[in-house]
């Protein structure tokens, strides 16, 4: 796991100067304390910060070929390299050293841009071929990794692991991009491939770049999609069984390691799944880590305990404070855009805790995405049963209208708290869904934003991003549409984000057995009844789980890794939140309503709403504004 950079020049072979290449290097030198690599030529910079974890004697990058005519900067696994090398050995390749980096130079030699199909892990990767006078960047399927990346007005493109990278360069431009800032608070994230400025972009999951000197007219290509066929005929049974085996696989494949490696353990089914799988295939105990709260309404470390004890795992806990806000500015300077997940907070916690440990930590990241485990996923499917009893000619106007009517009432019980509900039923499928996971609605946005702003954005809406991906879904299953729409917004932008982050800035590598594409291709064909069945989410999972961990753990009500926003934006932080929100930073901007900042605040603050959500997001786009300047 490792953090990379560069700078190629579309237009001519200008030498770049060394202390360019390591001052916008070094700038993520978190992500690789280890070692610093630069490889210089006309026309192109490699920079590279490596986080030893295979090959530790010689994996050092960049890392060319025989002949050094290419060169390769790398961030992330290869998990089935082993599997590769042979291969490639048969076809005349040599190998000096035994990491995974070597196997993509010659994996491109061999396959060109196809060698991407090849692999099998998490990675973010650029490869220079000085003979083709190409520079080629690729991204895994599922977003694990990062990828940013510019065009510059002098013709260099830089890239970099993190936006920071990119943003350091002397020759950028930090313009705040509207439609940029109108995702951010529909989801609490700037979705793939935008960034929060205009002139900088994500590489989005699955897709590689190709640039060859003389041309800047490139566009990112797709080389994957999951495709949710859902025709598998296999029997319950059977399928119990092979996920068990798909699982083991999965887990035991990342397991290849030569620092210390344990997992993360929150209690919940995912984490605990993987523990267990760990367990299986093991020869020593399990390190695992994870953190309690003091509040026990956001405590699931009694959970973790019981699967710890079970396996008899190395445990550590660590109990954090429930007013554990004190990260907020360094939390904006390590994600470089305004990000409004408060589990980040948490998130870093665990991280910060399991690098005391261990060098490699598994995750249950990504199993509510690839199994159906979100509660918002059966909500969806009895709106749909509705939505489809009746035309949206008819259901616009009903359910609009009472969705106006009927009171927001944050403080009633969940059976009336009918509004949400009303008004996601004048929708279709796609608007409804993304009505349902929004920080801030559309509505609720048209009131945020200043009449200046709304001129700005031109009509363009966050919807914009579900229809564009919805239109690629190749499906109409009420689930595997909002699954597919997750894999392209929520778990790229939002869950990987955030994992990648707070791990990096603890030089820890997090692997994510539960985002194995083969693994996410076999469940798309599975078909809805063995993912959702009743109200009880990820059905086959727990089931094939029960041999391994308690029924406490896994069916018990889903808690969540999250933190007391409602009290802390009352309490602790109201008065940074009235600053902050009623200050000169966001006036600045144009970009707000004066009147909704402080009915907002005053609102939560005296107790009669809850608008911690939106209140969060404008505060951490506070701190954005603030580390941008």
């Amino acid at each position: 796991m490792c953090g990379i950079s560069g700078l190629f020049d579309t237009r001519s072979q200008r030498d770049y100067p060394r202390d360019l290449i390591e001052r916008v290097n070094n700038i993520q030198s978190h992500r690789g304390p280890d070692e610093a690599g630069i490889h210089l030529e006309p026309g192109i910079a490699l920079g590279h910060r490596r986080l030893s974890i295979i090959d530790l004697a010689s994996g050092q990058q960049p890392l060319s070929n025989e002949d050094a005519s290419v060169w390769v900067v790398f961030n992330g696994e290869i998990y089935n390299y082993q599997q590769l090398v042979p291969e490639l050995q048969a076809l005349g390749h040599t190998f000096r050293t035994r990491s995974d980096t070597e196997v993509i130079v010659h994996a491109w030699e061999t396959w060109g841009e196809a060698c991407v199909e090849r692999f099998r892990g998490m990675f973010a990767f650029a490869i220079w071929d000085r003979n083709q006078q190409t520079l080629f960047l690729a991204r895994d399927r599922m977003g694990v990794k990062p990828l940013h990346y510019a065009l510059l007005d002098d013709g260099s493109f830089i890239f970099g692991s993190e936006l920071k990278v990119v943003t350091a360069h002397p020759a950028f431009r930090r313009e705040i991009d509207p439609c940029a800032v109108e995702e951010y608070f529909a989801l609490g994230y700037v979705a793939d491939p935008r960034c929060i400025y205009t002139t900088a972009k994500k590489l989005p999951p699955a897709h590689t770049l190709t640039l060859r000197r003389g041309e800047t007219n490139v566009q990112p290509k797709p080389y994957w999609d999951v495709k949710f066929t859902l025709d598998n005929p296999i029997s319950t049974t059977d399928a119990l069984e092979e996920l068990q085996s798909r699982l083991k696989e999965s887990v035991q494949l990342r397991m290849i390691s030569e620092v210390p490696l344990g997992a993360f353990l929150s209690g919940g089914v995912d984490s605990s799944a993987v523990v267990a799988m760990m367990a299986s295939v093991s020869r020593t105990p399990v390190t695992t880590c994870a953190i309690g709260f003091k509040d026990p309404k956001f405590n699931e470390s009694d959970f973790a305990k019981l699967v710890a004890d079970r396996y008899q795992t190395q445990h550590t806990l660590d109990i954090v404070d429930s007013d554990d806000f004190d990260l907020i500015d360094h939390l904006a300077w390590l994600y470089d855009e305004p990000y409004a997940d408060s589990s980040a907070i948490p998130t870093y916690r665990v991280c910060q805790l399991a690098r005391q440990h261990v060098t490699v930590a598994l995750s249950g990241d990504g199993g509510d995405e690839t199994f159906g485990g979100y509660r918002r996923y059966k909500l969806h499917l009895l709106e749909e049963k509705a939505r489809n009893s009746l035309p949206i000619a008819l259901r616009r106007p009903i359910f609009g209208t009472l969705g106006r009517l009927y009171p927001k009432a944050d403080w009633a019980p969940r059976p009336l708290r009918a509004k949400t509900t009303f008004q996601a039923l004048a929708f279709d499928s796609v608007e409804a869904y993304l009505h349902t996971i929004s920080l801030q609605r559309a509505d609720e946005r048209d009131r945020l934003y200043s009449p200046e702003f709304k001129r700005q954005l031109n009509g363009y809406s966050a919807l914009d991003v579900f229809r564009r991906h919805a239109a690629n879904a190749q499906t109409d299953d009420p689930l595997a549409l909002i699954q597919y729409l997750d894999y392209k917004t929520w778990l790229v932008g939002d869950i990987n984000t955030k994992v990648d982050r707070a791990s990096m800035a603890h030089s820890l590598e997090v692997r994510e057995p539960l985002m194995d594409h083969q693994l996410v291709e076999w469940l798309a064909t599975l078909p809805t009844s063995l993912k959702i069945k009743g109200q009880e989410g990820k059905w086959l999972l727990k089931k094939a789980m029960e041999p391994h961990l308690p029924d406490e753990v896994l069916y018990r009500p889903k808690m969540g890794f999250s933190v007391p926003l409602a009290a802390w934006l009352r309490g602790p932080l109201a008065e940074r939140a009235r600053k902050a929100i009623l200050g000169p930073r966001l006036a600045e901007t144009g970009y707000f309503n004066p009147k909704t900042l402080r009915f907002m605040l005053e609102k939560h603050q005296s107790g009669q709403r809850d608008f911690s959500a939106p209140l969060w997001s404008l505060l951490m786009f506070e701190a954005f504004l603030k580390n941008a300047s």
